[in-house]
C-alpha cells in the first residue's frame, strides 16, 4: 500500500483507475509531458503548505501584523484546505477528473495572484484562505490522473513519482521561501506559481483531451457542508482571535464560540444520520481506524507545530535571515528522501505499530533536544537535531496510514484515506494558532517574572543599563529589555518544546490500541465517499 497516494487522497476519488476503468486504455500523446504537467502542479500546491513559514516574521512586519496574526497565513490555508477536500469526490462525479484539474489548477493561480497583491494583512488571509480551498482537488485528482495514464506494470513508478514529489516540495519550500524573501520580496513566493499553473494547467488540458470520464450528477450534502464550514470556520477564527480579543471577555470570542459548538455539533448528528454524509463519521466503529487516525492527528498537529515554531524562533530570537533559516530547518527532508523507498519496500515485514513507535520516540527525541536550546545555540545543533528528526517523519506517515486503513472495508478506503487527510490537516491548523499564542503567552508571562526584581530605583539595575548602553542609561536600558524579552521567549520556545516531546511519546499508546493483521484489504476504492 503506498504511503503517499493514501496519504492524500481527497474524498471519493479512487486511488487507481480501475474504478472508473474506460473500455479503452487511454494514453496522452506526449506521456512524459503530461507527468511533468501533473508533477509541477503537484509540487506548487505541496510547496505552498510551507513556502511561507520562514517568511512570516517579513510579512507581518510589512503588512503591520502581529506575531499571532501571521500565522493567519498559514492556519487559513490549511483549514480552507480540510474544508474543501469533502468536496474532491463530489466535484470529480460532476466534472470529471480532467476539467477539474485544469479549473483547480487555474483558480489556484489567480488565488496566488491575489495572494502577492495584497496590501493588508486581512487581504492576504482571505486570498491564502481561497488558495487553499481551490488546492482541495488538486493532490487527489491529479494522482487519479497520474495513475490513469501509466500501464498497470509501470503504476509503481507513477507513485514513486509522487511521493518524491510530496516529500522533496515541504524541504524545498522553506529554502525558496527564503531566498526569495532576502533577495527579492516576499510577495514573489506567490507570483512564482502564476507561470507554473499556467503551464501545468495548459499541458495536462491539451495531453488528456480525449480522455474517457464517467460524469453524473451526483447528490450534494449541503446540510453536512454548510455545518462543516460554519463550525470548523467559526472555531478557527475563535483560535486565531483569541489573544488579541481577550480570549472570552470579549463578545465576538463568546459568539463565536456558541456558532462553532452548535454548528459542529448538528453536523456530528447530521452526518451519523444521513443516507449520504460528505463526511463519514461511521468509519470510527472500526477499532484501527479510530486509533491509527488519534495517532495520526495528534502527531501530525505537534509535527506541524514544530515546523512553525522553529522558523520563527531563528529568526526572531537568534536573528537569522529568512534563507539561512530555511537552511537550518531543511536537513528535516534528507533523510525521508532516502528512506521512503525503503520504508514503502520493506514496512510490511515489520510489526507496523513497532515502526510507529520508533517514529514518534525521535520525534520526542528531538522536541526533548530543543527544549535545551538557547539563546547561544549554533547552527550546526539546530541543523543537526532538525537532521535526526527526518527519521520520525520518514518512518511516521506510512505505517500509521497503513494501520487505520487496514480495519476498512475494501468500499471505505478511499472515504477512509480522505476522512484521516481531512482531520490531519485541521489538527496542523489548529495546532499552529495554539502553539504561537501558547509561545506568546509563556513569553509574557517569563518577561514579567523576569522583570519583577528590576527597577529604575535599583541601583544595580541602573550600573546594568549605564554598563549595556556604555554609559547611555537610555539605550542602556533599551538593550536591557530586549536581552529580557529574547530570554523570556527561548524560556517559553523551551517549555513548548518539552510539551510537544510529552505529546509524541503519548502517542505510542494510541498505535498499540490498534489489533493486526495491517495488510490491505483486497478491493479498490469504489464508492468510497461523496
Amino acid at each position: 500500500m503506498s504511503t503517499i497516494v493514501e496519504q492524500e487522497e481527497g474524498f471519493g476519488v479512487p486511488p487507481g483507475p480501475e474504478a472508473v476503468a474506460p473500455p479503452k486504455p487511454f494514453r496522452p500523446p506526449n506521456v512524459a509531458l503530461a507527468t511533468l504537467g501533473l508533477a509541477l502542479a503537484s509540487f506548487m500546491q505541496v510547496l505552498d503548505t510551507t513556502i511561507a513559514n520562514v517568511s512570516l516574521p517579513t510579512i507581518s512586519g510589512n503588512l503591520g501584523g502581529s506575531a499571532n496574526q501571521a500565522t493567519w497565513v498559514i492556519t487559513s490555508f490549511a483549514v480552507s484546505n480540510a474544508i474543501a477536500l469533502p468536496l474532491t469526490g463530489w466535484l470529480t462525479r460532476h466534472f470529471g477528473e480532467r476539467k477539474l484539474f485544469m479549473w483547480s489548477t487555474l483558480a489556484f493561480v489567480i488565488a496566488s495572484f491575489l495572494c502577492g497583491v495584497a496590501n493588508s494583512m486581512g487581504l492576504l488571509v482571505g486570498a491564502r484562505a481561497l488558495q487553499g480551498f481551490v488546492a482541495g482537488p488538486m493532490y487527489p485528482v491529479t494522482q487519479a490522473l497520474l495513475l490513469s495514464i501509466y500501464p498497470p506494470q509501470k503504476r509503481g513508478q507513477a507513485i514513486a513519482l509522487l511521493a518524491m514529489v510530496t516529500v522533496v516540495a515541504p524541504i524545498a519550500g522553506p529554502i525558496l521561501g527564503g531566498w526569495i524573501t532576502d533577495n527579492y520580496s516576499w510577495e514573489w513566493i506567490f507570483f512564482i506559481n502564476i507561470p507554473i499553473g499556467i503551464f501545468a494547467s495548459f499541458v495536462v488540458g491539451s495531453q488528456l483531451k480525449g480522455r474517457p470520464e464517467r460524469t453524473d450528477k451526483p447528490k450534494m450534502d449541503y446540510i453536512g457542508l454548510a455545518t462543516l464550514v460554519l463550525g470548523v470556520g467559526a472555531l478557527q477564527i475563535l483560535l486565531d482571535l483569541g489573544n488579541d480579543e481577550d480570549w472570552f471577555a470579549s463578545g465576538t470570542i463568546v459568539v463565536l464560540a456558541i456558532v462553532a459548538a452548535i454548528s459542529l455539533a448538528v453536523f456530528v448528528i447530521w452526518e451519523l444520520t444521513d443516507k449520504d454524509p460528505i463526511v463519514d463519521l461511521r468509519l470510527f466503529r472500526h477499532r484501527n481506524f479510530s486509533a491509527g487516525t488519534a495517532a495520526m492527528v495528534v502527531a501530525y498537529a505537534a509535527f506541524f507545530s514544530v515546523g512553525i515554531l522553529v522558523p520563527l524562533w531563528l529568526q526572531r530570537n537568534l536573528g537569522y535571515t529568512a534563507i539561512w533559516a530555511g537552511f537550518a530547518t531543511a536537513p528535516i527532508g534528507v533523510l525521508p528522501v532516502l528512506m521512503t523507498p525503503f520504508v514503502g519496500k520493506y514496512a510490511n515485514r515489520f510489526d507496523l505499530r513497532m515502526l510507529a513507535s520508533i517514529a514518534f520516540v525521535a520525534m520526542a527525541f528531538t522536541s526533548f533536544l530543543r527544549s535545551h536550546f538557547n539563546l547561544d545555540v549554533d547552527f550546526a545543533h539546530v541543523a543537526w537535531v532538525q537532521l535526526f528528526q527526518g527519521i520520525g517523519v520518514a518512518l511516521f506517515f506510512m505505517p500509521v496510514l497503513q494501520i487505520l486503513l487496514s480495519d476498512l472495508e475494501p468500499h471505505e478506503i478511499a472515504a477512509g484515506s480522505g476522512l484521516a487527510t481531512f482531520m490531519r490537516t485541521l489538527g496542523g491548523s489548529f495546532a499552529a494558532s495554539l502553539t504561537t499564542y501558547a509561545w506568546t503567552e509563556r513569553g509574557a508571562v517569563h518577561h514579567a517574572h523576569l522583570t519583577e526584581k528590576l527597577s529604575a530605583y535599583d541601583p544595580a539595575t541602573v550600573a546594568t543599563a549605564t554598563q549595556l548602553g556604555q554609559g547611555d542609561l537610555q539605550r542602556g536600558a533599551m538593550l536591557l529589555e530586549r536581552m529580557i524579552a529574547n530570554q523570556a521567549a527561548q524560556i517559553g520556545f523551551n517549555e513548548i518544546f518539552h510539551l510537544l516531546g510529552i505529546v509524541f511519546l503519548v502517542v505510542i499508546l494510541f498505535v498499540w490500541v490498534a489489533r493486526p493483521p495491517f495488510a490491505a484489504k483486497a478491493g479498490g476504492a469504489a464508492g468510497g465517499g461523496h
